[in-house]
């Protein structure tokens, strides 16, 4: 079998060169053609860039345009707003609730331990005392919504409100834990004769 040239040889019919040679290895036969003189080249256009600095451009923005979208002369659909923005709004304003939760719970365990009997009872007021805490937050973000968004035509955007009336049912319901706990009382009245004396 023959032997198989080179991709290299395949494709190419070339005489070996020199690489390091000034001149082609072959004299060219007599004198080469006279040049004509050509005009000196026009001045390249300015580069579209700068070597080394990237071009930004900024992305083209598409003015938004209104697709009329419902009945003639209704006003616009509201907004939805995303579940975390939602939360948000509820987060304001809870520094109120944290702090009638601490003061609740600090008398709960005032009159939780002053009481004779077992724990599990107290436990079981303070656990429904905090679920009713919860109805009265939600309660109030209705009666706002009811009452502010719907009639008055405002938009709400905290839950400032609702937190208050939260934290003053929770105020009111440690007030009355500290008003069933006995040396609280009698405390409280000492204190009170000194002053009206």
């Amino acid at each position: 079998m023959p032997e198989q040239p080179q991709w290299s040889e395949r494709t190419l019919d070339m005489p070996p060169q020199d690489p390091w040679a000034d001149a082609p290895t072959t004299p060219t036969q007599g004198a080469p053609p006279p040049t004509a003189q050509f005009p000196a080249p026009e001045a390249a256009p300015p580069a579209p860039f700068n070597q080394g600095r990237a071009q930004v451009n900024a992305r083209p923005r598409a003015e938004h345009e209104p697709t009329g979208v419902g009945w003639p002369g209704a006003p616009a659909p509201h907004a939805h707003h995303p579940i975390s923005w939602k939360w948000s709004e509820l987060r304001q304003g809870g520094e109120w609730t944290s702090a009638a939760v601490l003061f609740a719970f600090v008398c709960w365990g005032i009159w939780a331990l002053s009481g004779e009997g077992p724990f599990g009872t107290p436990t079981v007021v303070l656990v429904v005392t905090l679920a009713v805490a919860v109805g009265v937050f939600c309660l109030a973000r209705v009666v706002g919504h009811l009452v502010i968004e719907r009639q008055m035509g405002r938009v709400r955007r905290t839950a400032r409100g609702s937190h208050l009336v939260t934290a003053l049912f929770l105020a009111g319901v440690g007030l009355a834990w500290l008003q069933q706990t006995e040396w609280v009382m009698d405390a409280f009245h000492w204190v009170v004769g000194l002053f009206a004396n």
